[in-house]
């Protein structure tokens, strides 16, 4: 994998880390402050602490929901990574073994290039063809849009 493919990578887990931890944090901080509510009007013992212990317990609760929900949805993420690359590495091997090579690191990182090449040609092809096709029939574009509202 080159270097601007693993830093993409790395940015995009980084994003899918930090909103989940967001998220966390305002679910649990919500959580910790119903709590701290309920505490004080339940529990004379509670209601005389002072506000920055509450506040603090509160912050304690949000930071636990930070770490679950980011943790729990970067490691759902690398999931789905090695699933991914799995699957890319099994397709390659029997691409391979049908040309008749032996499915080394180095061939699978070649086949990798060569079929993401491919894919990626493939993609501009279509991406040409789509434009000229509505521009050949613009009365099925017209009512197409206009069925779709």
């Amino acid at each position: 994998m080159d270097r601007g493919r693993r830093k993409e990578e790395v940015e995009k887990a980084y994003q899918i880390q930090a909103k989940a931890g967001v998220r966390g944090a305002l679910q649990y901080g919500a959580v910790g402050t119903g709590l701290a509510a309920i505490g004080h009007y339940a529990w004379p013992a509670f209601r005389r602490q002072t506000l920055p212990f509450k506040a603090f317990l509160v912050s304690i609760v949000s930071v636990f929901g930070l770490c679950i929900h980011a943790e729990s949805a970067l490691q759902a993420h690398e999931l789905e990574q090695r699933l991914r690359e799995n699957t890319i590495r099994r397709e390659a091997r029997l691409d391979l073994a049908r040309r008749g090579l032996v499915a080394t690191e180095t061939e699978i990182a070649k086949w990798k290039r060569e079929h993401f090449a491919r894919e990626q040609a493939e993609e501009e092809t279509r991406t040409r063809m789509e434009p000229s096709a509505a521009a050949e029939h613009p009365t099925t574009a017209v009512s197409a849009s206009a069925s779709e509202q």
